[in-house]
């Protein structure tokens, strides 16, 4: 998994993933320490088949199937050894080990052409209610001062599989909150397109007034690709932050 983080610019989230589990984990001792130790031999083969599916991975070079077995053999190792209650008690940090594992590039292929044609769709619909001349060419761009590709990283693709980490751990942070919290996970696909149709258009600007090469090479483009992720994370906090937390206990006032 490690080597893919390092290879793939949407996956080097990966380095961050387990450290934050873990302060999650640390965060739930309370939790875990009131589930007592009630070992129980379901865990033992939950613990086995998850070890078989990781061998299964490793033999046949599914690296996905061996990141999903490793936080499966973790609860199950935790269920043989104090309990289902324990496991149950873990569950949040254990399953967001899940986003340690790299996503198969197959399975982001059919979506990153939909966002693709969509962000370009919508960028011409918006140039023409604006009266900049742009034709659509596939994924190009074609504007008299010349064609602009649009690459899969304008998609949103980056943003989306970069930004749900993080709406897990906000997530995490609203406790009482979870089935709405849902939302906040869906609501990183329109935040992502959004702000990554809006880095089109700033691009098409940046072409009309400085040229093609300067608008999609160097330290502006670079720029403009960070901006569009700070971008996506501030909003994605401050829709986080309007999440309900805990409500407080019958008969109590918070101050």
């Amino acid at each position: 998994m490690s080597r893919v983080w390092g290879a793939v610019d949407y996956q080097a989230h990966g380095y961050l993933i387990a450290p934050v589990a873990a302060a999650m984990a640390w965060s739930r001792r309370g939790a875990l320490a009131r589930a007592g130790r009630l070992p129980h031999a379901g865990g033992a083969l939950l613990w086995l088949v998850a070890m078989a599916a990781y061998a299964v991975g490793l033999l046949a070079g599914l690296t996905a199937l061996q990141g999903v077995a490793f936080p499966v053999a973790l609860a199950g190792l935790l269920a043989w050894r104090r309990g289902f209650s324990a496991a149950s008690a873990l569950g949040f940090p254990l399953a967001y080990l899940l986003f340690l594992v790299p996503v198969p590039p197959q399975w982001l292929a059919p979506l990153v052409t939909g966002l693709q044609s969509l962000v370009i769709g919508v960028a011409i619909a918006l140039l023409q209610v604006l009266h900049v001349p742009a034709l659509r060419e596939g994924n190009v761009l074609l504007l008299p001062e010349g064609s602009l590709f649009v690459a899969e990283a304008c998609s949103g693709i980056t943003s989306i599989v970069t930004l749900l980490p993080l709406a897990g751990l906000l997530l995490f942070l609203t406790p009482g909150a979870r089935c709405r919290g849902v939302w906040l996970l869906l609501a990183v696909f329109p935040i992502a397109t959004f702000w990554n149709l809006v880095r089109v258009l700033c691009t098409v600007a940046a072409v009309r007034s400085l040229g093609v090469a300067k608008a999609t090479t160097g330290s502006l483009h670079d720029a403009a690709g960070m901006l569009t992720f700070v971008m996506g994370c501030l909003t994605l906090v401050a829709l986080g932050a309007r999440l309900p937390g805990r409500a407080a206990p019958a008969g109590r006032t918070g101050t």
